[in-house]
């Protein structure tokens, strides 16, 4: 029986449900330069704008036009001068630099020759339609003085104006390997000669036609111990292979044809969400990209939530549902973008993460920290854990079923019961969330109830348990919204 009569649903999901590939793979494109063509055939087809140029100074004059459409202004030469060298081109600025700006701080401040100021933006979130893809391809940026060669890269993708995701791509048959070890060279030899507009690229995608993934542009840190001495030091490194991701629908199956990765991973909307939503800067000053299955499931979850408000299904098992990842997928980040932009939404008032006292709530803290320093708050006693649920800064909240439970005892009476809260249960296959259901089930009026589990409870091994009343997960959370499994 279907919770919901939904008569409209968005298609925009960023992960495509099903995708059937396009059955018949050509061979007339067997080269790279071939492949490349029809690559950029099937974006410009998608509503890229192709564009046909290869060197610096061009690309400068259409980042500027690109940013004067998306803010609707005219820059001076003088103010376009000083905006472009101290806001974007600025010498100081490394990679890190770059990339917090695209990911947190891209909302830039123009000092007008009148004496004014006016905000300018690099990049629209909240709309991501209102920015312009362009592509281009065989761009040279190797005799910018100090480049040690000529390069040319193969296909560069522009979002307003700038490089944000770089494809590299070899003829079929080619190891995809050569194609992750071009871009290393790219980036030790030429991405930060002239203004180092390359060094801004967030997405690399990697093809032998055959075989496509996709990873971020990230430094990592590497620890090493050293033999004699026996301390560890610390030593930057620039991307690993094993960081490299297939990009899949969301039934989990891969789309590895580079015919069928343009038509998907390409499509606007997918891309610009990607970029806008499903990254994460750390404050290890690392960027995160997310994997399909984990944009999927945060996903179904704000579109249950968003559906659940409307037809106001909170409240009972219709606005809520269970996620099963396996252990090691990446669950936390994935709860941490999930309650991010939960809390985001205008209707909810507070996130609640709850967690076992056995994975104390310390750690999961540390985790969300090092995902964005001071996002979620964590409580040391259920008085704490009181005044944060009093608090209307605190959206993102982290407590451990115990203290949560204690606060319910101590009180049953509360405005927060009446609120929007959603609430989202870590490890949810844990015995002692039978009493705690029954607790907010009863205490809270307006929940959402979300579950990430590693082993579900279903009926068929209920029973085998020590406790045979124990709920089944769907019975405690409602539907299962998506399953990642070793499988998988």
């Amino acid at each position: 029986m279907p919770y919901f009569n939904i008569v409209a649903e968005t298609t925009e999901s960023t992960v495509i449900t099903e995708y059937e590939p396009v059955p018949r793979r050509s061979d007339s494109y067997q080269s790279e330069a071939e492949l490349e063509k029809e690559f950029i055939r099937l974006l410009v087809e998608q509503g890229y704008t192709y564009l046909n140029i290869h060197k610096e100074a061009d690309l400068i004059a259409n980042l500027r036009e690109r940013l004067e459409e998306l803010n609707n202004i005219k820059f001076t030469d003088s103010e376009w001068e000083q905006f472009f060298t101290t806001a974007i081109a600025n010498p100081n600025d490394k990679i890190e630099d770059k990339t917090q700006t695209i990911q947190e701080d891209y909302v830039k401040v123009l000092k007008r020759e009148d004496g004014t100021s006016k905000n300018i933006r690099l990049i629209d979130k909240k709309n991501v339609h209102n920015n312009r893809l362009q592509v281009l391809n065989q761009y040279e940026n190797g005799k910018a003085e100090g480049a040690k060669y000529n390069n040319r890269y193969d296909v560069t993708v522009l979002v307003n104006g700038l490089p944000l995701v770089h494809i590299e791509l070899k003829r079929r048959g080619v190891p995809i390997r050569e194609a992750f070890n071009q871009i290393e060279r790219y980036q030790r030899d030429s991405f930060w000669a002239g203004c180092g507009l390359f060094e801004y690229v967030q997405i690399f995608v990697i093809s032998n036609g055959t075989l496509t993934k996709y990873y971020s542009n990230t430094t990592r840190i590497n620890t090493i111990k050293d033999a004699v001495s026996g301390k560890t030091k610390k030593s930057k490194t620039s991307n690993s292979f094993e960081f490299t991701s297939y990009w899949a629908d969301a039934n989990n199956k891969v789309i590895p044809d580079i015919v069928d990765f343009a038509k998907t991973f390409f499509a606007k909307h997918t891309l610009l969400n990607i970029i806008t939503r499903y990254c994460i800067f750390t404050s290890e000053k690392m960027l995160m990209v997310m994997r399909p299955y984990q944009i999927t499931a945060t996903e179904r979850i704000l579109n249950r939530i968003e559906i659940a408000h409307n037809y106001k299904k909170y409240g009972n098992v219709a606005g809520g549902g269970f996620i099963w990842h396996t252990t090691g997928s990446g669950k936390t980040l994935t709860s941490f973008k999930t309650a991010r932009l939960a809390s985001q939404l205008d209707f909810v008032d507070k996130v609640l993460f709850v967690v076992d006292r056995k994975d104390l709530d310390y750690q999961t803290m540390k985790e969300y920290d090092r995902f964005e320093k001071g996002a979620a708050n964590s409580n040391t006693s259920t008085a704490i854990l009181k005044k944060q649920l009093e608090n209307p800064n605190a959206k993102i909240i982290i407590t451990t079923i115990q203290k949560l439970a204690n606060f319910i005892k101590r009180n049953q009476q509360h405005d927060v019961y009446n609120k929007e809260i959603v609430i989202i249960f870590d490890e949810c296959h844990r015995s002692q969330f039978g009493d705690m259901h029954t607790d907010i089930i009863k205490h809270f009026k307006k929940y959402y109830l979300f579950g990430f589990t590693g082993t579900p409870i279903f009926a068929k091994n209920a029973g085998a348990r020590k406790n045979a009343q124990l709920m089944t997960t769907e019975q405690a959370f409602g539907d299962k919204l998506h399953t990642y499994t070793i499988v998988d």
